[in-house]
């Protein structure tokens, strides 16, 4: 059995272990070679891993106090319905690095340019939920290499968390919660579906 098959969701972390900056930014920096649609990269990540930060959390919760309270941190993943702004930069950065033509990065500026108006921001949002659904489920799998344990949380105020967090609700909308750290327990094993289930071939 493949080692990523093992991950389960751990609710109980030592508290005594924190992931430093420096270590969460590389685990970030391997989550987010997840693929996204155009390589738009919508998600947005706050990392709320200071008392204080996570007492701001708690009231947009539906239960998870476990992991509130004794993970390294409760990383929030956002999309962004403003992607597009960071195009430019994106598609630079691939010329620079020679991972893409000048002239490719013309083109697919001016597509998005022609293409960003015709565009709702449900459509955006779905999207990005879609892009940073693949993200997190890379991040959860990335901990687990870092010897970290993590937690999918869907249960909080969806309408609430971004003004907890003092960012822009209109702008960011919310996908999910990551709890992370260090597991204190070894969670618990789940049954799956067969795959006749869940699967047709034609």
């Amino acid at each position: 059995m493949s080692e990523l098959t093992k991950r389960r969701s751990i609710r109980m972390y030592d508290p005594s272990i924190k992931i430093s900056k420096d270590e969460m930014t590389i685990i970030l920096e391997e989550a987010t070679r997840a693929p996204s649609s155009m390589n738009m990269q919508p998600w947005r990540f706050i990392i709320v891993e200071s008392p204080e930060a996570k007492e701001k959390l708690r009231p947009v919760l539906y239960g998870n106090m476990n992991q509130l309270e004794t993970s390294s941190a409760m990383i929030c993943i956002f999309t962004d319905l403003k992607k597009f702004e960071l195009a430019e930069k994106i598609y630079n950065k691939a010329v620079d690095q020679g991972l893409m033509p000048a002239d490719v990065r013309e083109k697919q500026l001016r597509n998005i340019s022609n293409m960003i108006h015709t565009l709702s921001d449900d459509g955006i949002e779905k999207s990005g939920l879609i892009d940073s659904g693949l993200v997190a489920m890379q991040l959860m799998l990335i901990a687990r290499e870092h010897g970290y344990d993590t937690c999918p949380i869907g249960g909080f105020r969806h309408d609430k968390i971004a003004d907890a967090l003092d960012i822009d609700s209109k702008r960011y909308k919310p996908v999910m919660i990551l709890s992370i750290g260090k597991a204190k327990d070894e969670g618990y094993p789940s049954v799956r579906l067969d795959i006749d289930d869940v699967a047709t071939w034609l």
